[in-house]
């Protein structure tokens, strides 16, 4: 058995553009509870066709081992370890 579990968290939305908005979301706040979250794992689907999963991150590697793309999947930037407005100063 493995030390590990992980949550199935149902929660609906009216179309696929609002659920990946608020997987987004709800990825990023738990990320800054747990070191746990893995957010470019997450994915969303249709009630009805739950095995048809739509990512919600990149999560392209990045150049020079510096982690994983943190935007929308279908962003348009040059990928980023966060988005813009949140970066740290």
């Amino acid at each position: 058995m493995s030390d590990r579990w992980v949550i199935h968290l149902p929660v609906t939305a009216p179309d696929l553009l609002r659920a990946r908005i608020f997987a987004r979301t709800a990825a990023r706040v738990l990320a800054r509870l747990s070191a746990r979250v893995e957010p470019g794992g997450v994915t969303v689907s249709a009630e009805d066709q739950q095995g048809v999963r739509h990512w919600v991150f990149c999560d392209r590697p990045l150049p020079h081992g510096h982690g994983r793309c943190a935007l929308a999947v279908d962003h348009a930037s040059t990928c980023a370890p966060r988005p813009p407005w949140r970066r740290r100063r």
